[in-house]
């Protein structure tokens, strides 16, 4: 890993420990787990396990969930196992392995 020194201070790049993410599909489904591609009789997809349902939130915006998923504003609802295709993803937030548990 590069590392760099300032006024003594030593930094090094952040990198995600895991695969857990916040995947926003279109339709305005968002899950959260821990993804992986698979390729499945319909396609490449992502497969989403150890699931959340990012049902809504209110007042704190789609920032405020990634940063605080366990504030009373949140609706995190568990789920089984998802697999989205991978052309329906819209975009996918890497966030820290226990985000939402």
């Amino acid at each position: 890993m590069n590392k760099i020194v300032i006024d003594g201070i030593e930094y090094a790049p952040v990198k995600a420990a895991g695969n857990r993410a916040v995947v926003v599909v279109n339709s305005g489904w968002i899950f959260a787990g821990d993804t992986e591609q698979v390729d499945t009789v319909v396609g490449k997809s992502i497969r989403i396990t150890r699931a959340l349902h990012v049902f809504k939130w209110t007042e704190i915006g789609f920032a405020g969930v990634i940063a605080s998923p366990k504030d009373k504003r949140v609706d995190l609802r568990p789920c089984d196992p998802v697999e989205v295709p991978l052309a329906s993803v819209i975009f996918i937030v890497p966030v820290s392995e226990t985000w939402g548990l």
